[in-house]
């Protein structure tokens, strides 16, 4: 009788054991300055994991707030590109130069 308690012990003992799970943290976009001035709704983008896959050595990465009204006018003022969109920003590859 005593094995079967010892093994009954040791075998809800090891049903309590399970995996913690990995916490997943969201990266926040690294927003900087206003892009075309200070106070600008516009902002460049800085790199992180998940903003390196937008990056240009002949661009800038800028985040517009999706619900910027001014989207049209940044777009055809700056030459604009949309290439994705993150965290409530439309982001934008603009061609230096």
């Amino acid at each position: 009788m005593r094995p079967i308690i010892i093994t009954a012990t040791v075998l809800l003992g090891l049903a309590a054991c399970e995996p913690v799970p990995k916490k997943t943290t969201v990266e926040r976009l690294p927003l900087m300055g206003g892009y075309r001035q200070m106070g600008d709704q516009c902002v460049r983008v800085g790199e992180n994991n998940m903003t390196n896959q937008y990056m240009d050595d002949s661009a800038d990465l800028v985040g517009c707030p999706a619900d910027y009204e001014g989207l049209g006018v940044f777009q055809t003022g700056t030459g604009a590109v949309q290439v994705g969109a993150a965290q409530g920003y439309i982001l934008f590859s603009v061609p230096r130069g």
